[in-house]
């Protein structure tokens, strides 16, 4: 408990799992581009939240895919719903919303082309 409460501490991952609210699979790049970050700062975030087993990856081909640990929401079910709420009430996570949208229209992940 105290590492999920470590991994959500941090602003900028917060906001990365309030991406995965829809239940998107995300790459890299797509978080990169909705968030405005470096790949290295985002792929620092993705492993903090991945080894306290909220996101989970795998591969295809040369790129990582990150989706919600479905573990992670039953096992923390109180908790994955007051994110949801907090999310939804949040102007950062609207915005952010609008970005994954943008993102996923104008095809600007390349690893997309590549499936």
């Amino acid at each position: 408990m105290v590492q999920i409460f470590k991994a959500l501490s941090e602003d900028s991952r917060v906001r990365v799992v309030s991406l995965f609210v829809s239940g998107n699979d995300l790459c890299v790049c797509e978080v990169e581009a909705i968030l405005g970050m470096t790949q290295s700062n985002v792929s620092r975030h993705l492993s903090v939240l991945k080894n306290s087993e909220i996101l989970v990856s795998y591969r295809r081909a040369q790129w990582t895919y990150y989706q919600l640990n479905q573990a992670f929401i039953v096992n923390n079910q109180e908790l994955w719903e007051y994110l949801k709420r907090t999310f939804a009430a949040s102007e950062s996570f609207q915005w952010d919303c609008k970005k994954l949208e943008e993102c996923r229209s104008s095809d600007l992940c390349v690893c997309k082309t590549k499936k």
